[in-house]
């Protein structure tokens, strides 16, 4: 048995949630925020068989979509250089999808 921490862009959090659970897996969603640009997350968690993880793996690969951002660059406040202030093109999206053993699982 393994558990899989799944953590998605928002945007793309009710493709994955509604494509996990049509596939039969029991999912917990939680609220996330990204340290980087601090913008909405959704972490998905889920314990599944251990023949089963490539599947959720496919799953959640196809519906979390990279993509670009523009932010403005924050070295203008570090430095007091407005000049730097220049938004830059940053990719944000996809998934990062973490899989771990699980020593004991129930559902009651």
């Amino acid at each position: 048995m393994k558990l899989i921490l799944a953590i998605v862009h928002n945007d793309d959090n009710v493709l994955v949630s509604s494509s996990l659970t049509k596939a039969g897996f029991h999912v917990t969603k939680i609220a996330s925020t990204g340290g980087f640009l601090m913008s909405g997350n959704t972490t998905f968690i889920m314990g599944v068989e251990d023949g089963e993880v490539d599947i959720a793996i496919d799953i959640i690969s196809k519906y979390s979509k990279k993509h670009t951002q523009s932010v403005v660059n924050d070295i203008a406040l570090a430095t007091g250089n407005i000049g730097a202030n220049i938004p830059v093109e940053v990719q944000v999206g996809g998934g990062t999808i973490l899989v771990l053993n699980i020593e004991r699982f129930e559902r009651v």
